[in-house]
């Protein structure tokens, strides 16, 4: 599903104009974003959590040469989903 689809679908669930609809998706994923940006996160219950993961700098190697890299250190986007969500996925 893509983000228009996903406006569609809350447009019609929600009995709004897909363009209100639109803009709501998008401001959800923009405050998610901000949020995680300035290193919170975000619950939502029933759904799951929004966090911030951090990676720690590590060697690796370069699969084409053999030779040895140096990989800095970085944050990642982290979820993890709410007990309803699981099971809602296995009945």
């Amino acid at each position: 599903m893509t983000k228009n689809e996903l406006a569609g679908k809350v447009a019609e669930s929600a009995g709004i104009g897909v363009g209100q609809a639109r803009s709501a998706v998008d401001a959800v994923f923009d405050t998610i974003s901000s949020q995680l940006s300035s290193g919170g996160e975000v619950s939502v219950a029933g759904f799951g959590k929004f966090a911030v993961s951090n990676r720690a700098a590590r060697t690796g190697r370069n699969p084409a040469t053999g030779a040895t890299i140096h990989i800095a250190a970085s944050k990642a986007p982290k979820f993890s989903a709410a007990s309803a969500l699981k099971k809602a996925l296995n009945p």
